[in-house]
């Protein structure tokens, strides 16, 4: 196995912004058979960090990690065939490669993942599929995760629906700061949908996800100060 002072060096260097010399190091380890060199020299090209960007230059080091097992390479890779950046967009690849990343408890795979089975990009839509993808990227802490399950609990796409399951989803995304949380959660209590109608709570919420530039919110935040309802 290689040093873990050359690796902890090579990490400091990289913290450094030293990508140079954090690239020579990570070769060298990476020959020795490290799995997360090879994937880091893979991150260097693709962001072009001390070397010119080379998409085709990542995804060989990418695929090469991915194939021993290292998860955030094949999340890489994915994202790289969704965008058809150094190969031909291909999003049943990138479903592949990120559905490899999610069974890794990968939160941002999983949470990718859910989406793509949710609209059926790359693969059959499959609401429970998405379902399942993202409560395991929820109960990783990914807050928008924890909202997206709300709203298929809010309209019953695989999964019973249930107002109180959405209720208490978009509450745990609206903690996490996510403003699309918020702004559903604020629905929730002006509806009284899962909890007890609460016009003041509605507005709290709204006014928080206003003030992080959700669109929705802050047209309804502008109307009500419009109709002299409220005094920002």
């Amino acid at each position: 196995m290689p040093n873990t002072e050359l690796k902890a060096e090579a990490l400091e260097l990289f913290n450094a912004k030293e990508y140079e010399k954090a690239l020579e190091l990570y070769k060298y380890i990476a020959a020795q058979g490290d799995l997360t060199s090879l994937a880091t020299i893979g991150y260097l090209y693709h962001n072009g960090f001390g070397v010119e960007q080379n998409y085709a230059t990542a995804i060989e080091y990418y695929q090469k990690a991915s194939d021993a097992g290292e998860h955030s390479s094949s999340y890489n890779l994915g994202m790289l065939y969704l965008r058809g950046l150094g190969v031909e967009k291909n999003s049943v690849k990138a479903h592949e490669y990120y559905l490899k990343a999610a069974v890794k408890n990968m939160p941002q795979a999983q949470f990718d993942v859910a989406l793509m089975f949710e609209n059926g990009e790359g693969c059959t839509q499959n609401h429970s599929e998405a379902a399942f993808w993202y409560e395991e990227a929820a109960k990783r802490g990914n807050a928008e995760a924890f909202n997206n399950l709300g709203v298929l609990f809010k309209e019953g796409m695989g999964v019973e629906q249930s107002d109180k399951k959405a209720y208490i989803l978009f509450k745990q995304s609206a903690m996490k700061n996510s403003p699309e949380g918020q702004f559903n959660l604020g629905a929730m209590y002006d509806q009284g949908l899962g909890c007890e109608e609460s016009q003041e709570k509605a507005l709290e919420w709204c006014r928080k996800a206003s003030f992080q530039g959700h669109q929705k919110a802050k047209d309804i935040m502008h109307r009500m100060q419009q109709d002299g309802q409220i005094v920002f």
